[in-house]
């Protein structure tokens, strides 16, 4: 089950990135993140009107997708950044896919404009979501992130969640 994200899912939440941060270089955080901090981040995308969504399987939260500001300037706001994450114990069971097809929805009816993607570089599992859903590769930034004492590449992956023929019939 797909839903809006509240407070009471800090933990789960922290205790899924933090294995990423961990373990990977999925993510460039390098030191653990409280409950406290996913509590703040979850009240930043609220605060944006934009979705933080977690996935239930019975009564285990097993992944959450957000989106989250672009970057500051105005002329940014139609558009989002986009992340998912797993368990890391529960992979490849189609989860990635629900958080994201849910998130693209509640994107596109908010009226946002474009979705981009960074992902660590090489992940082929992450570029094959990210396509799966229409995003196409836009950029490639060489070792622009040291983790674990490795430089690591950024590749950016954007959609058109609004096409401009409908923003033009809106």
């Amino acid at each position: 089950m797909v839903r809006d994200a509240t407070f009471r899912d800090a933990q789960a939440i922290a205790d899924i990135y933090n294995h990423y941060i961990t373990n990977t270089t999925v993510t460039f955080e390098e030191l653990p993140v409280t409950a406290a901090v996913m509590r703040s981040r979850i009240q930043q995308a609220h605060d944006l009107s934009l979705p933080w969504l977690v996935l239930e399987q019975g009564a285990m939260l097993v992944g959450y997708a957000y989106a989250s500001r672009w970057k500051e300037r105005s002329a940014y706001r139609y558009a989002v950044e986009v992340s998912v994450y797993l368990a890391h114990d529960v992979t490849r069971r189609g989860y990635g896919s629900a958080l994201y097809a849910t998130l693209f929805e509640r994107l596109a009816g908010a009226g946002l404009h474009v979705a981009i993607g960074g992902i660590t570089l090489p992940n082929d599992s992450s570029v094959a979501l990210h396509e799966k859903f229409g995003m196409k590769k836009v950029a490639h930034f060489t070792e622009v992130g040291l983790k674990f004492d490795q430089w690591l590449d950024v590749g950016y992956w954007q959609k058109a969640l609004v096409s401009r023929n409908q923003e033009a019939d809106d």
